[in-house]
């Protein structure tokens, strides 16, 4: 590591070595989400240059809390996973998790809106058992962001899996849901819930998947930790 340390024996001090420079506790969380790709990793922390995440990845590698392993199929394609050790990070992660739902001011939180990570964030945790078994395809419009970034599209195989496209995937909408980024990312913080903001929901096509959005919809692992701090 490039840093100095902290040239202390204490053990916590040995592992804030290893997991407090910047980034790695997040690239953590992604990674205990179940990413494993190069550029899904990316999707799950878009600020982090490209030059970064590579070195933080190196620096896990190296303190043995993940592996990288060549994909057979894919030439040149390598999957990063976690390791025994950091697989035993999980409730570390989870913990600092729900103490900042818990603690950090809900307006601080909510300054840090960033429409990318979100859906991504949202495709990750989506509950599919709720929606009819068939696709489904619902659009997000944020009317107040530009045009580049208003648009998102989820499409929910019959399977369960889930794609988030930026572009039109094509297939017809069973449901536009069009409200501002700051209200969604609250309710998928779990500071509020769709019901109580439905002034700010416009809903335009099935009733059957919107009446059951509060279900299905992909919430933060943290929500359900009660916020002590407004």
């Amino acid at each position: 590591m490039a840093h100095a340390g902290y040239k202390q024996f204490c053990p916590l001090a040995m592992a804030a070595e290893v997991l407090c420079t910047r980034w790695t506790m997040v690239l953590l969380r992604e990674m205990i989400a179940g990413s494993t790709r190069f550029n899904d990793l990316r999707r799950g922390v878009p600020k982090m240059s490209p030059t970064l995440l590579s070195q933080r990845l190196k620096d896990l590698e190296a303190a043995a809390i993940i592996e990288r392993t060549p994909v057979p199929s894919e030439r040149g394609v390598f999957e990063y996973r976690l390791t025994e050790a950091g697989k035993d990070l999980r409730e570390v992660v989870i913990a600092m998790g729900m103490w900042g739902q818990k603690w950090v001011e809900s307006s601080l939180s909510l300054k840090n809106l960033d429409p990318s990570l979100l859906m991504w964030d949202m495709r990750r945790n989506l509950n599919p058992d709720p929606l009819p078994k068939r696709r489904v395809v619902v659009q997000f419009i944020y009317h107040d962001l530009p045009s580049t970034k208003r648009n998102w599209w989820m499409v929910i195989e019959k399977a369960g899996d889930v794609d988030l496209c930026w572009a039109d995937p094509g297939f017809d909408v069973d449901l536009y849901v069009s409200t501002d980024l700051r209200t969604m990312t609250a309710v998928w913080m779990g500071l509020t819930d769709v019901a109580t903001e439905a002034e700010k929901f416009e809903f335009t096509g099935a009733r059957e998947v919107s009446n059951s959005i509060q279900t299905w919809l992909g919430l933060s692992p943290f929500a359900v930790q009660r916020k002590l701090v407004d």
